[in-house]
């Protein structure tokens, strides 16, 4: 199976810094079109709003963790171009597959990546976000940085990189310690494209997902 490999630390370590922001939920593609980008002028906004929103959810340990992952997947699904995410996430490879093939690896992915965070919700043990910079990247490309502060720990930079499209900021990536979620995941699925080619990956994709959302009583 892909996903065990030397950087499976850095992931995990972002999994769990990814709570404060949960991120990646929601169906792509068509599924996706039919819900609303949130309203913002910035891209600090559109992160603040966000990590924001999110951190009120997970502080409501009074709420079953079943229905604050629903919350969770309602504010995250406003803010991300997970069509992007996917696209990104196969690199050239995303080219040499079917338009069909395309909207199911990112229906899968998008599933696979939102049950992993989902799955890491009880994690979170109120650790604060600094906002800390935001600069732009070109005409559509912007980052904003930010640091999860927990009690004790060194302060974790967590840096969120958007892309404007059709008047809307979204994120469609996010770095842990400079370390991309995105290209990790793109190196180990390259590996799996070139020796085995795209059933393999899906294969393999859908088994992990299938297994994590029976690890949160999902039967999807």
């Amino acid at each position: 199976m892909p996903f065990k490999n030397s950087a499976s630390r850095a992931v995990a370590r972002f999994q769990i810094a990814a709570v404060m922001t949960l991120i990646l939920a929601a169906a792509l593609a068509a599924p996706c079109a039919a819900r609303h980008a949130i309203a913002a002028d910035d891209p600090m906004s559109v992160v603040q709003s966000t990590v924001n929103d999110a951190l009120a959810v997970l502080r409501n340990r009074q709420v079953p963790a079943a229905q604050r992952r629903e919350q969770l997947k309602q504010i995250i699904a406003k803010s991300f171009d997970f069509t992007e995410m996917s696209r990104s996430a196969l690199g050239y490879h995303w080219r040499q597959i079917s338009p069909e093939q395309q909207q199911e690896f990112s229906q899968v992915f998008t599933t696979f990546i939102e049950d992993s965070y989902l799955a890491k919700i009880n994690d979170y043990s109120d650790q604060q976000v600094q906002f800390v910079t935001s600069r732009n990247d070109g005409p559509q490309y912007a980052q904003v940085a930010t640091n999860i502060i927990g009690s004790g720990k060194d302060p974790v930079a967590v840096n969120y990189r958007l892309l404007e499209k059709d008047g809307q900021w979204k994120i469609y990536d996010v770095t842990v310690d400079a370390i991309s979620i995105i290209a990790n995941y793109r190196n180990q699925f390259n590996r799996v494209m070139n020796n085995q080619g795209y059933p393999k990956l899906i294969s393999d994709l859908k088994s992990k997902q299938q297994a994590l959302a029976a690890s949160l009583g999902d039967r999807r």
